[in-house]
């Protein structure tokens, strides 16, 4: 099932096969920043528990080695390191019996994994179909000659499925061992061959019992399990395939001396400019550098409407040009591309450390050398009990077949696929497979209001009324913020006879500054650009709030902006509501805005006026007092919040750090996404607990039974495969789950405005 072990799949040895060298795992690496990269290599043997605790901890050894994850579904080792040497990462694998190269994410192959399980499954069930057939005949009553001739019919049966089918068990046993390691398929290797090897003997001395069938039954049931694990791994990722199989293969680019080439996707680099026609996708993040055109944006955020983009917009990976062709300006390579980040989100979703999966992981792993104590010792029991070795061995093959842990091995990671796959058809992606843990855990969730709870696009209202002067110097400003309300106020610029700015920078979590050959100029948050008016110096409008342009700390004018809240934004706080979980708003926005915003959702407590290390400050605060917080942000000033909670949820649209940050991504306008992940996550918590308890109950009954001698191995075969599927059948209820939130999720928009006195948030 999912107990295997490296070597299943293992084509060529390793000292003859190709490796990739060190420039090559060079040029693969991401560059993740602060001297930090990530190296993806693909590990074909990978397949359980023991295979992930074994790459993790060899690899987290090496030096300038910051974090190793196993992704069982793909079989992709992500490996973070530092420093410009690149770790000995390939031969710690080739040491460990690992055959490791750079990870293609290439999705069009055919599943050869697949189809060797299916062949397997068809030989095994023709195998124990026909060996079970020739032992009901053994039971009805056949003796003497008529009893060996069908014992050795059994043995010929079983021959070929034993060397094709149970080979994929016995190659990972042969390469586990001689590599120094024990694994889960060691003691499924050695009780299928005792199994056999015992029959074989009664068979050559006439005897009257033979256990082919066990042996058969047993491959039977385990490749039944373990297919239907590998499907269901897959089946998580099809939603994600089906995205890069829609993704841009290459792109028409434009060199500077005029000449056109056509590019594969993976060769462009940032910088060059790509030609899209009407009718294709966007192949990587970019900015729009000419032409105007209208773009489906459903593959990657959901939404149907299309949008009109012009002129300096930017665009993401996968978004299909309907009406205009456009030149675009590469931002990223296709690796670091938005289309890349969500699948490499899936992936990490079903590879989370969790605090159950890490339970799971190490009984696993203790499993092997314990359960071949345990039948040693049964055998030496029984040899001091009866005398009987025939008897003895008989029993200790029973025990070491019906202690197979695959039910425990499976009780998490197949309900984190699951899990996954539901969120991301409701267009919520997990970063990290514990972070669904956390979230089931939660008590009070704290949402941002700028860009959260509302869409964070707002217009200015006021504009009229503010000095045109002094708004045209607001707009240069604003021109040099990617802010929401530097948005709003810049595109009223007006460069004529204006003065020109000099040194302008922005302070996040305050505003702009800039200077001119007279004047020191501030746009933003009042208390910190209104200096005089704080203390009691001049300014007409110092009594005022909001977002404010001051000269020489005077404030000479002030902007209100108006700004639509996010769809459902009250639906799923009552939802939060109704789930036990209180919410409060935290902003830097005024009172007055926050109270207005707060009175339509209905909220019932929020603080206003707050500076990024105030929003971590109330996180921490309530950490304390014993709470589990959700903190549910976008902004720049948003990322020390969402760091600073149990768990965290950020939309598309938030700041690329804010998105790294984050544990969730939404990428729907509805607020929606945030309760029905809450609830999938609970449910998948209960899941968890369920399937655990399963494998506990079934080793705790069966084991000290199969001990006492009431069970042969071919009832151990069968009680063994019937928990593994006991367990995946528990785990796809998860299926059913959350389908009206997510129908809610999917529903049109329907955004209500509200009028705020605004400033930085």
């Amino acid at each position: 099932m999912s107990c295997c072990a490296p070597g299943a799949e293992m084509a060529l040895d390793l000292e003859t096969s190709v490796l990739p060298s060190s420039q090559e795992i060079r040029l693969a690496s991401r560059s993740l920043g602060a001297d930090l990269h990530q190296t993806d290599l693909s590990v074909p043997a990978v397949h359980c528990a023991a295979c992930i605790q074994a790459i993790e901890t060899a690899l987290g050894r090496l030096d300038h080695v910051e974090g190793v994850r196993v992704n069982l579904s793909t079989k992709r080792v992500s490996i973070q390191w530092r420093g410009n040497e690149i770790p000995p990462i390939v031969a710690a694998l080739g040491r460990l019996g690992y055959e490791a190269h750079l990870f293609d994410p290439e999705v069009g192959e055919k599943d050869k994994t697949l189809s060797e399980l299916i062949r397997a499954v068809a030989v095994a069930g023709f195998a124990a179909g026909n060996v079970m057939l020739l032992s009901v005949s053994v039971w009805s009553g056949a003796e003497g000659a008529t009893r060996d001739l069908f014992h050795w019919v059994s043995a010929l049966i079983a021959i070929p499925a034993l060397a094709f089918a149970g080979g994929i068990y016995l190659r990972s046993a042969w390469n586990a061992l001689r590599h120094g390691r024990m694994n889960m398929d060691v003691p499924i290797a050695v009780g299928v061959s005792l199994a056999y090897a015992m029959s074989l003997y009664e068979t050559i001395n006439h005897g009257e019992h033979a256990y082919f069938d066990a042996s058969v039954s047993l491959l039977f049931f385990l490749l039944i399990g373990r297919t239907l694990d590998h499907v269901m791994r897959e089946r998580a990722r099809t939603a994600v395939n089906g995205l890069a199989r829609l993704a841009a293969r290459g792109a028409m680019v434009q060199r500077d001396d005029g000449t056109r080439d056509y590019l594969p996707v993976g060769e462009i680099e940032p910088g060059m400019q790509l030609l899209v026609a009407a009718g294709e996708r966007v192949p990587v993040d970019g900015r729009i550098i000419r032409g105007a055109s209208d773009l489906d944006c459903s593959l990657v955020s959901g939404e149907s409407t299309p949008k009109t983009v012009a002129s300096g917009e930017r665009v993401q990976a996968g978004t299909l040009n309907l009406t205009g062709p456009l030149t675009i300006e590469a931002t990223a390579a296709a690796k670091d591309s938005f289309l890349a980040e969500m699948v490499r989100l899936m992936e990490a979703a079903e590879g989370g450390r969790a605090r159950y999966r890490r339970i799971a992981d190490r009984v696993s792993a203790l499993y092997a050398p314990v359960v071949h104590l345990t039948a040693f010792v049964t055998f030496l029991g029984w040899m001091v009990a009866a005398g009987d070795w025939h008897q003895a061995v008989t029993i200790a093959i029973a025990v070491l077949i019906i202690t197979c842990p695959c039910a425990l091995g499976l009780a998490v990671p197949i309900v984190q696929v699951v899990a996954a796959r539901r969120l991301f058809e409701a267009g919520v992606m997990v970063k990290d497979g514990s972070a669904m843990e956390r979230l089931a855990a939660i008590d009070v969730a704290v949402f941002d209001k700028t860009g959260t709870l509302t869409l964070g696009q707002p217009w200015l209202v006021n504009a009229s009324s503010i000095d045109p002067a002094m708004l045209a110097i607001a707009a240069d400003m604003a021109a040099h913020s990617g802010h929401p309300f530097s948005k709003a106020i810049a595109g009223f610029v007006n460069f004529v006879g204006q003065p020109k700015l000099e040194a302008v920078s922005e302070h996040p979590g305050f505003g702009i500054e800039a200077t001119t050959a007279d004047s020191t100029w501030r746009l933003g948050r009042r208390g910190w650009a209104g200096w005089k008016a704080r203390t009691g110096g001049e300014g007409r409008y110092g009594g005022f709030g909001g977002t404010v342009l001051s000269r020489n700390g005077a404030i000479v004018a002030c902007f209100v902006f108006q700004d639509a809240l996010r769809a459902d934004a009250k639906t799923s706080i009552g939802q939060l509501n109704e789930t036990e979980v209180s919410v409060e708003m935290l902003s830097g926005d005024t009172a007055a805005a926050c109270r207005e915003v707060a009175e339509t959702l209905g909220v019932e407590r929020f603080v206003p006026a707050l500076l990024p290390s105030g929003k971590v400050e109330r996180i921490e605060a309530l950490t304390r007092a014993g709470h589990k917080v959700l903190m549910v942000g976008d902004g720049l000033n948003d990322t020390p919040a969402l760091g600073a909670a149990h768990v965290s949820i950020a939309p598309a649209t938030a700041a690329d750090i804010g998105r790294n940050a984050a544990d969730f991504v939404f990428l729907r306008e509805s607020l929606l996404a945030v309760p029905l992940a809450l609830d999938i996550s609970r449910k998948a918590g209960r899941l968890i607990r369920q399937n655990l308890a399963i494998a506990i109950i079934y080793n705790t009954v069966a084991v000290p039974i199969a001990i006492l001698g009431h069970v042969t191995p071919l009832i151990a075969a069968i009680a063994m495969s019937a928990s593994s599927l006991l367990v995946i059948a528990n785990a796809l209820r998860l299926q059913g789950f959350g389908s009206d939130a997510q129908a809610r999720s999917a529903a049109p928009d329907r955004r209500s405005s509200i009028g705020t006195l605004a400033q930085s948030s």
